[in-house]
């Protein structure tokens, strides 16, 4: 099993002392967050995004791709009724799958729940009508580079379209494309009240990437999420993309919250060897 872990864990580091940990500490790879390199990755060039995956392939990691996607430019909407916002927001995706192909990514996790959300007065068909229109440009686009698109589930009151993994298959479905797929986040699907041993296991077809976090949103190992059947599942499936930590509490310190998060996982899959 491979594991990663998101950059924006290590606040106020710089990329070359983030990756030199990360490997350190024993991670197969690491996960970006655009947002920590620029306000708008059309801001960095040609020579910055070679640099930036010469850096981490120089520590020894790959990049798995991009999540926290559209954080900035601020303003930005899939669902609004305003169409220049729309198609802004869906050139900003695309933007976005040219961006994770430079820096050597395949994955991209759209979140973004204050982007997708339903329009007062509006239904969640129509919101969810015009998210799906909005994406397709940006599927078109990573599908060309080798990129794919994970519709990420997330739970109220976070998000208001798109709240669970059935949900995510049902537009996928209606999407009908080779980029969109979805992830599993272990802190998201906590909230679906399912044993997530299975509810992986079910979804796994579809699943591209994997999130570990405990349902308190800290690391795995932090909280009484239990990853060993998580693990396991995760294992017989035969999925072959990355286990990649993501906190939303940055406590105590990243160099803890990476260590025991990965000793605790390592610990789950070696107790079910």
């Amino acid at each position: 099993m491979k594991f990663a872990i998101c950059n924006e864990t290590f606040q106020g580091w710089d990329w070359e002392r983030t990756c030199r940990f990360v490997a350190g500490a024993g991670y197969d790879a690491i996960e970006l967050a655009p947002f920590t390199l620029a306000p708008d990755v059309r801001e960095i060039n040609s020579v910055e995004r070679a640099r930036i995956r010469s850096v981490a392939e120089a520590a020894g990691l790959p990049i798995t791709g991009l999540h926290w996607l559209m954080v900035c430019p601020k303003g930005l909407s899939l669902t609004t009724p305003d169409s220049d916002l729309r198609k802004a927001s869906s050139d900003y995706l695309v933007a976005l799958a040219d961006f994770c192909d430079d820096i050597g990514g395949k994955v991209m996790v759209l979140g973004s729940p204050q982007q997708r959300r339903v329009p007062e007065g509006e239904t969640a068909e129509v919101a969810i009508g015009r998210f799906l229109d909005s994406v397709r440009p940006a599927l078109d686009r990573a599908h060309e580079r080798g990129v794919v698109i994970c519709l990420e589930p997330l739970p109220p009151p976070e998000a208001d379209l798109l709240l669970t993994l059935g949900e995510a298959a049902v537009l996928i479905e209606r999407l009908q494309h080779p980029a969109a797929r979805t992830i599993f986040d272990v802190k998201s699907a906590s909230w679906e009240g399912k044993p997530l041993g299975p509810l992986f296991t079910q979804y796994a077809p579809i699943v591209a990437h994997v999130h570990a976090n405990d349902a308190n949103r800290r690391g795995p190992g932090f909280g009484d999420t239990d990853f060993r059947p998580i693990l396991a599942a995760i294992r017989d499936a035969k999925y072959q993309g990355y286990v990649s930590v993501e906190v939303f509490d940055y406590t105590p310190d990243p160099d803890t919250i990476a260590r025991e998060s990965l000793h605790y996982m390592r610990e789950c899959l070696a107790a079910q060897a």
